[in-house]
C-alpha cells in the first residue's frame, strides 16, 4: 500500500515537473522573441462615456512571432498586465475610464498613448429629451428630429478622440444618416413602405378601393361600424406590425373619411392594434427576438446556479414566453379598452375634441406629410366599374404572400421532424427564425405587380399610365421616409450614447422581488419612450432585468415556483413596456409609420393617442403589483383589470355626436 502511494507521489512529481519546465520554456521562448513597433496596430473606439465599459482591438502582423509564443502576448494596459491570445491574428481587452486620464498600451517595443476625456453618461438623455421636447412644443418633428441628433453629435465630438465639436457636427450626415439609409432592415422597411404607396394609388386609380369602400360602406354605416371593422382587421393581420400597420391604415381610411371618423382615433386603433397583437401571438415576426432574448437570460441564470444561488431555470425559452403571457397585462388591456371606447361611443380627452370636431363638421384631420400631394391624382378613372376583385386581390397578395415569405424563410426541417414539437410550436419557431424583410419585399412587389397588370389588362390605364401612377403613389411616401431616417438616426446615436445604460441606472438599487415585475415595465417604457424602439428596448432590458429578477428571488428565500411566477411577470413587463413607450414617443418608428398609412397628423396623433396609452399603461402598473404581491391567477386578475378599464371609460369617457346615428 505505502509503495503505491510512494509511486503516486513519484509520478505526480514527475508531471508537475514536466509541466514547470514547460511553462518555463513557454516563458522563456516569449521572451527571446522581440516584437517591434510596426509588429502592431490598434482600434481604439474614438468615444468613451465614463463608467462604460468597451473594447480595444490589437492585431499583430508577424504570425511567425505569434506562433512561437503560443499565440499568447504579454501586454501592458495602463499599467497593468495582461495575457492576450491572439486569434487570427487579432485579440481583444477591456477598456473602462471614469475620469480624464492618459491612455497606454505596451507590447514589446510598440507603445500607443493617448489622452482620454470620458463623456459622463447623463449627457446621453440630451439628444432624445431635446427632440421629444421640441416635437410636444412646437408640433413639428422634422426639424426637432434634426436638432435632437445634432445636439447628440456635437456632444459625441467633443468627448471623442479629436476633440472637435465641428467634427462631430459633420457626423450628423456623413455617419448617422448614412448608418441609417445603409441598414438592410432599415432599406427593406422603406422599400416596403414604398411599394404600398404605388398599390394603394393603383388600386384608388382603377376602382378597387372605392368598390371596397361601397361594400364596407353598406354594413358599415355609422362610425362605430366603421371603427368596428378597422379593429377586427388589425387583429386579424397579426403576424407583423409594420403590414398590419400599412395594409390597415391605408385600406381604411377612405371608409373613416366618409364615415367622419378623425384621423387621430384611425391612427390610434391601427397603431395600438398593431404592435399589441403582434407582440403577444403565438406566430409573428417578433417571436425570434423575444426567445433569443429570453435564451440568453437563462443561460446567465443558469450558469450562476450552484454558485451565486441554489437553483436555476429548467424551462425552455418557448415555454418562458407562453408562461409570460398570463402576465401581459397592457397589451391584453389595450385591446378591451380601444373595444370598449368603439362600443361605447365615448372618448376623452384631445381625442374627445378630435372626433367631435369629424363627426360634426367633418373635418377629419389632415397628414403634414401629404399636404403637397394632389389627392384627385388617386380618385377613379372616369366611366369604368368598380370592381372589388382589384382592391382584394392585390391586398391578399401582399397578406397571404407575407406569411407564405415567413414560412419559406424560415423552413428548417429540424424543426419539423422532431415529434416532441406540437405544431403550434413548429409554427411559431418556424416563423420566429424567417426573416421578416424577405417575406414583407416579396409580397409588397407582388401586390403591386398584381395591381398594375389587372389594371392594364382590363384597360382601365395603359401600362405606362399605371406605371406613372405607382411613381405618384411612391412619392407620397418621400416625407415619411425622412422621418423614418432621422428617426433611425436618433436611434444610432443613442446607442453610441448609451441612454438606456444611463435610464437603466436610474432605476437600480435595492428593491423587493415582488416589485420588479412593476419597475421592469417602467424601465421599459421609459426606454422605450426615449429610444423610439421597442426591439432595442428588450435587447437592453431582457438581460439586464432576468437575471436581476431570479437573483433577487433566490436571495429573498423565495419558493422556487413563486419565484418563476415573478420570472414569468418580468418577462412580459419588458415586453409591455416596450410597446407602451413605443405608443408614447413620438421618434418611433411604428408610430410613425401609423401616421403615414393614415394620413394623420404625426404630432397630433402622438398628442391624441399619449392619454389612452398612460390610462391603460397606469392600470396595467397596479395589477402587475396586486397580481405579484398577492399572487392573483390570471383569471381573476385580467376581469378586474378589464372591468377598471371599463369604470375609466364610462366615468371619465364623453359621448361623441354622430349625425350618422351610431348612438
Amino acid at each position: 500500500m505505502w509503495k503505491f502511494i510512494r509511486l503516486s507521489l513519484v509520478f505526480c512529481l514527475i508531471l508537475f515537473g514536466l509541466g514547470g519546465v514547460s511553462g518555463q520554456a513557454n516563458a522563456d521562448v516569449q521572451e527571446q522573441v522581440q516584437f517591434q513597433r510596426d509588429d502592431f496596430t490598434l482600434d481604439i473606439p474614438d468615444l468613451f462615456i465614463s463608467g462604460i465599459e468597451t473594447t480595444g482591438e490589437i492585431t499583430c502582423h508577424d504570425q511567425e512571432k505569434l506562433a512561437a509564443t503560443n499565440h499568447i502576448v504579454s501586454v501592458v494596459v495602463n499599467g497593468k498586465r495582461q495575457e492576450l491570445y491572439f486569434e487570427n491574428g487579432k485579440a481583444n481587452f477591456p477598456l473602462v475610464f471614469d475620469r480624464n486620464e492618459p491612455l497606454s498600451i505596451k507590447a514589446g517595443e510598440f507603445t500607443y498613448v493617448r489622452n482620454v476625456k470620458p463623456m459622463p453618461l447623463w449627457l446621453s438623455i440630451i439628444p432624445p429629451l431635446i427632440v421629444i421636447l421640441l416635437a410636444l412644443v412646437f408640433k413639428e418633428v422634422v426639424s426637432s428630429l434634426i436638432i435632437g441628433i445634432v445636439s447628440g453629435a456635437c456632444i459625441t465630438g467633443f468627448y471623442a478622440s479629436d476633440g472637435s465639436i465641428w467634427n462631430g457636427l459633420f457626423r450628423f450626415i456623413d455617419t448617422y444618416v448614412v448608418q441609417a439609409m445603409s441598414d438592410s432592415g432599415h432599406i427593406s422597411v422603406m422599400i416596403f413602405s414604398t411599394l404600398i404607396g404605388g398599390i394603394v394609388a393603383v388600386i384608388s386609380k382603377n376602382g378597387g378601393m372605392q368598390a371596397v369602400v361601397d361594400k364596407l360602406s353598406r354594413k358599415a354605416t355609422n362610425a362605430r361600424n366603421g371603427q368596428m371593422a378597422t379593429y377586427l382587421m388589425g387583429i386579424a393581420i397579426f403576424f407583423d406590425d409594420y403590414a398590419n400597420t400599412l395594409v390597415v391604415g391605408n385600406t381604411m381610411r377612405p371608409l373613416t373619411d366618409k364615415l367622419r371618423i378623425s384621423r387621430e382615433k384611425l391612427s390610434y386603433i391601427v397603431d395600438s392594434t398593431a404592435a399589441p397583437v403582434a407582440a403577444i401571438a403565438l406566430i409573428t415576426t417578433w417571436i425570434g427576438a423575444e426567445l433569443g432574448y429570453i435564451q440568453g437570460a437563462l443561460d446567465t441564470i443558469n450558469a450562476k446556479a450552484g454558485v451565486a444561488y441554489p437553483h436555476g431555470i429548467d424551462e425552455s425559452a418557448y415555454a418562458i414566453f407562453l408562461g409570460s403571457l398570463e402576465y401581459a397585462y397592457y397589451p391584453i388591456f389595450t385591446l378591451a379598452f380601444i373595444l370598449m371606447l368603439i362600443l361605447m361611443n365615448r372618448d376623452f380627452g384631445p381625442m374627445h375634441k378630435a372626433e367631435s370636431k369629424a363627426r360634426l363638421e367633418g373635418n377629419v384631420g389632415k397628414g403634414m406629410m401629404h399636404s403637397n400631394i394632389d389627392v384627385s391624382e388617386f380618385e377613379p378613372e372616369k366611366d369604368i366599374k368598380y370592381r372589388m376583385i382589384n382592391a382584394i386581390l392585390p391586398i391578399s397578395v401582399v397578406v397571404l404572400g407575407t406569411v407564405v415569405g415567413l414560412l419559406v424563410t424560415g423552413w428548417d426541417a429540424a424543426i419539423w421532424s422532431e415529434p416532441a414539437n406540437s405544431f403550434g410550436k413548429k409554427l411559431s419557431l418556424t416563423i420566429g427564425q424567417s426573416d421578416s424583410y424577405k417575406a414583407l419585399l416579396w409580397s409588397s412587389m407582388g401586390g403591386l405587380i398584381v395591381a398594375i397588370a389587372m389594371t392594364a389588362f382590363q384597360k382601365i390605364q395603359t401600362f405606362p399610365e399605371t406605371i406613372e401612377t405607382s411613381i405618384s403613389g411612391f412619392k407620397t411616401m418621400v416625407s415619411a421616409l425622412v422621418i423614418l431616417i432621422l428617426a433611425w438616426s436618433l436611434a444610432s446615436i443613442t446607442s453610441d450614447m448609451h441612454t438606456a445604460d444611463y435610464l437603466a441606472g436610474l432605476a437600480s438599487g435595492t428593491v423587493v422581488e415582488w416589485a420588479v415585475p412593476a419597475i421592469t415595465f417602467v424601465i421599459a417604457a421609459v426606454v422605450a419612450f426615449s429610444t423610439g424602439s421597442s426591439w432595442g428596448t428588450m435587447a437592453i432590458v431582457y438581460p439586464l432585468m432576468l437575471p436581476l429578477s431570479w437573483e433577487l428571488s433566490m436571495q429573498g428565500g423565495v419558493e422556487a415556483s413563486v419565484a418563476l411566477g415573478h420570472f414569468l411577470n418580468v418577462t412580459s413587463c419588458v415586453l409591455a413596456g416596450s410597446v407602451l413607450g413605443d405608443h408614447c414617443s413620438p421618434i418611433s418608428d411604428t408610430t410613425i409609420l401609423s401616421s403615414l398609412a393614415t394620413h394623420c397628423n404625426h404630432i397630433e396623433h402622438v398628442r391624441t393617442q399619449m392619454p389612452y396609452a398612460l390610462t391603460v399603461g397606469g392600470v396595467s402598473i397596479v395589477f402587475t403589483l396586486i397580481g405579484a404581491y398577492f399572487e392573483l391567477p390570471w383569471i381573476l386578475d385580467f376581469p378586474l383589470g378589464i372591468f377598471v378599464l371599463f369604470l375609466i371609460v364610462r366615468f371619465f369617457g364623453k359621448h361623441v355626436p354622430d349625425p350618422s346615428g351610431s348612438g
